[in-house]
């Protein structure tokens, strides 16, 4: 059975992670469209930097029998003097990777390059690269120099997009080098953990600790522990799990008031000992009559990609192309709601911001949800359209968090499983509203589907649908934060 160095990094974070997708794949959860998404970007990040090596030649394969056949084709290539190969394969006994790009530099003797969608080299990128160098050293290869091409985060379009802009290289051959001892020892360990007959434990612990929260998600796909065991413990790490179940402890109820236990996690432990939250009424108090009416509760839905789509942006940005908007004039009044969605393949900056603009009068208190990221995008549209940033400016410094009491732990339910998202906080506040009911129900989909509907013009049967279900889902967004802030006021 063969060892690839994507079956490797598995078996870094978790042994029982390659076990699995090698004995029994189907256990692992699906790849979810937002995921793949990602991947998708990462590909089309590969066309640019393949563009600074001009003399390329791409192999790679598209379905099983090309890929059988790959090692055979990269030899080949090799020897009839190609200089620079992308996605090219190497094997070594049960070891094989396919590299991003592979250049001759003399006799048996190359420079290696690793494309990463990143805007940075990053550690996992040294191990990746270690994995390659021990098979193409085992091949008879000397590998002289290596390198990470990854985004440079300081690119901004600017007309078309020249490869030498948007592309950076980080310098890794050290780092790749020193790794070769313990490279050839976790080798040997990964397969011998593919010849086992049995899967290793899955439990966290087992999990490399920076990879702890990942695998837990797994585990939790794979066991489905009952409601309120102690894998609900917000900010979970490994120590803590150790510490529990040395304790014999399964649920969250049976943590004694003395075990050790981060702020968070104590105060969510205390509300579910209670059975009600634990509610801070003079800060909430405070918090709220520091807000001025009109009150504007508003939300953005942004487009986001490693290859900007317009002019002034830089990779990775996100920009606005939707609003909602819910206004309550006085504490008594009623409820308005205003909203702007962009429809058309170009720049929504300017239509948008007019838009805003007649929507969010110059007095008032204007309520986000995790403000920081509203406002970043308002300092961006400032940017973009400079005849307005001073709107965008005095916006900001308007802006309330509504956030605040639950980040705060004025307001803490254990239902919230110690978070301050609005996901986890509408539920137990305000059952009657819930995102689960709407076809698009996060942001991460909505962002994926517009972009597709809207600028990669994929989904043209699906496109009205896609824009009614954007309008639902960005209204509901502000609509809940109305109804979060009556609670607040209520008390």
């Amino acid at each position: 059975m063969m060892l690839s160095k994507s079956d490797y990094m598995l078996y870094l974070k978790h042994p029982a992670w390659l076990w699995i997708k090698k004995h029994a794949k189907t256990m692992l959860p699906a790849i979810d469209p937002s995921t793949q998404a990602i991947f998708d970007t990462g590909h089309e990040f590969e066309q640019y930097a393949e563009a600074l090596f001009p003399n390329g030649i791409t192999l790679g394969f598209s379905d099983y029998d090309e890929y059988l056949s790959l090692p055979e084709r990269t030899t080949q290539a090799l020897t009839e003097g190609a200089s620079t190969i992308f996605q090219g394969r190497f094997e070594h006994e049960q070891l094989t990777f396919i590299c991003d790009i592979i250049q001759v530099v003399g006799h048996k003797e190359v420079d290696l390059f690793e494309i990463k969608s990143s805007t940075s080299a990053k550690p996992e990128h040294i191990t990746d690269l270690a994995f390659q160098l021990f098979v193409l050293e085992k091949c008879g290869y000397i590998v002289r120099n290596i390198a990470v091409v990854h985004v440079n985060n300081q690119y901004t379009r600017d007309g078309s997009i020249g490869p030498k802009q948007i592309t950076a290289k980080t310098d890794v051959t050290e780092a790749v080098k020193a790794q070769k001892e313990l490279t050839e020892i976790k080798i040997n360990e990964a397969l011998q953990t593919v010849s086992l007959t049995e899967c290793p434990d899955i439990s966290p612990l087992y999990a490399e600790p920076k990879f702890f929260v990942e695998w837990l998600e797994i585990y939790k796909h794979m066991k489905s522990p009952k409601s309120g065991s102690i894998f609900d413990l917000c900010q979970l790490d490994a120590q803590t799990l150790q510490n529990l179940q040395t304790n014999n402890i399964a649920l969250l109820e049976d943590i004694p008031s003395d075990f050790v236990l981060k702020p968070k996690q104590r105060l969510q432990v205390e509300a579910l000992r209670q059975g009600h939250p634990t509610i801070n009424i003079d800060k909430i108090k405070h918090f709220l009559n520091t807000l001025e009416y009109p009150l504007y509760f508003y939300d953005y839905e942004t487009l986001s990609s490693l290859v900007p789509y317009f002019d002034g942006l830089k990779p990775y940005q996100q920009l606005p192309f939707q609003y909602s908007v819910h206004i309550l004039d006085s504490p008594n009044s009623e409820l308005r709601h205003q909203e702007f969605l962009h429809r058309e393949n170009t720049n929504p900056a300017k239509a948008l911001t007019e838009s805003l603009i007649s929507h969010i009068g110059s007095n008032g208190t204007v309520i986000a949800w995790n403000m920081s990221f509203e406002k970043n995008c308002n300092t961006l549209l400032g940017t973009l359209i400079p005849e307005h940033a001073e709107f965008y400016e005095k916006l900001n410094h308007r802006i309330v968090d509504l956030m605040v009491p639950f980040s705060q732990n004025w307001y803490v339910d254990s239902d919230f499983y110690g978070s301050a998202s609005i996901k986890k906080v509408l539920p137990v506040l305000v059952p009657s509203l819930s995102h689960k009911d709407l076809d698009i129900s996060d942001g991460s989909s909505a962002q994926r589907l517009w972009m597709e509907a809207i600028l990669d013009g994929k989904r043209p049967d699906e496109k009205d649908k896609i824009l009614d279900d954007l309008i639902k889902y960005c209204k509901l967004d502000t609509l809940a934060m109305v109804e979060i802030f009556r609670k607040l006021r209520d008390l």
